[in-house]
């Protein structure tokens, strides 16, 4: 045997096992290819970003004109509701009118800088109609009729008669037990001795009652529209930019786990706060308490921010459930895209 001859079939040996792992190789590509356009899809899914970069800015520059518009809309209301309890109940000082308008042109300019920006840093669900909605109805619906039934103490007339007889009636209906009304009404001093618990008793009713109805209603419409699944694709780090969706191990678990936590704090703070109120503070004097803007929006904040926290623990519910539909689409899509190859 020649030199040459054994030198060709040295080579043959080594080249059959590099053939053989030809297809091995060709299969582990392919599920590599797979599995990358599987996670694509998926984060596409989570962000709603747009693969073109180019497009997407030139997209943006556009958004953020369109926006304007709606974001100075919003400021608006959101101004008009600071400063409608000083327009519709009478008697109020020059000096509580002054702090009313400082405080509408804070959170009018607030809105503004929130909604008019690429990515908002404080309101969670900008691009998420009609979520915020909701809230500030919600909030409209109580702050107002407590000042219309407050007006009617001054400037008394058919609306405002009506509304005070709901809320007296609401305050009498719900001061029973341990409720969150009767414990609000302990939050004067000298409690049902004092000559204006009536007054905190009616306002408080009234209130609870419209945040509770207004939180069903605000559930009702969310879950009959097909929230967030509704309009465009819903983008994770514009709505919620408290939320990193990318720390720790699962982001359905993140999600429920903030969502319970949301419930619970919106369905015990009604009978939280008045407790740790009277507990620290022994109760407010009639003086403080009972002057209107006082009144309207301390009843407010009791009421509305547990509200707002069971409407988002909802909402999060809801975005774990989009989350995982959409990452069992993504694995059926992978598992039929692989078998089909």
């Amino acid at each position: 045997m020649h030199l040459g001859d054994s030198q060709g079939c040295f080579r043959a040996l080594h080249a059959r096992p590099r053939n053989a792992l030809l297809p091995a190789r060709r299969d582990l590509g392919l599920i590599g290819a797979r599995l990358r356009q599987t996670a694509l899809r998926a984060k596409n899914d989570l962000t709603g970003t747009c693969s073109d970069a180019g497009h997407g800015m030139a997209k943006g520059g556009k958004a953020v004109v369109s926006r304007l518009p709606g974001a100075t809309i919003r400021a608006m209301l959101v101004m008009a509701l600071a400063v409608l309890p000083s327009v519709l109940v009478p008697g109020v000082s020059v000096d509580a009118r002054q702090m009313a308008a400082l405080v509408a042109l804070f959170v009018g300019l607030m809105t503004v800088l929130e909604y008019n920006a690429d990515a908002p840093s404080l309101i969670e669900f900008r691009d998420a109609p009609p979520f915020n909605s909701c809230r500030f109805a919600v909030l409209g619906a109580g702050v107002v009729l407590l000042a219309l039934a407050l007006r009617d103490a001054v400037a008394p007339n058919a609306l405002t008669g009506l509304v005070a007889a709901l809320a007296d009636l609401s305050g009498q209906v719900m001061d029973h037990g341990p409720s969150p009304v009767a414990l609000a009404s302990g939050l004067l001093a000298g409690g049902a001795e004092n000559a204006g618990w009536p007054v905190l008793r009616a306002a408080a009713g009234l209130t609870y009652g419209v945040m509770v109805i207004g939180v069903g209603a605000s559930v009702a419409v969310l879950v009959a529209s097909g929230w967030p699944w509704r309009g465009p694709a819903f983008n994770v780090w514009v709505n919620l930019p408290t939320f990193d969706p990318t720390a720790g191990r699962d982001v359905v678990r993140r999600l429920g786990r903030d969502a319970a936590i949301n419930l619970a704090l919106g369905i015990m703070l009604p009978f939280l706060v008045p407790m740790a109120v009277q507990r620290l503070a022994g109760g407010f004097s009639a003086d403080t308490l009972l002057q209107p803007q006082t009144l309207i929006w301390t009843m407010a904040a009791w009421a509305f921010l547990p509200a707002s926290l069971l409407l988002r623990g909802v909402a999060m519910l809801r975005v774990a459930q989009m989350v995982r539909q959409k990452r069992r689409a993504s694995l059926l899509a992978f598992d039929e895209g692989f078998f089909a190859a």
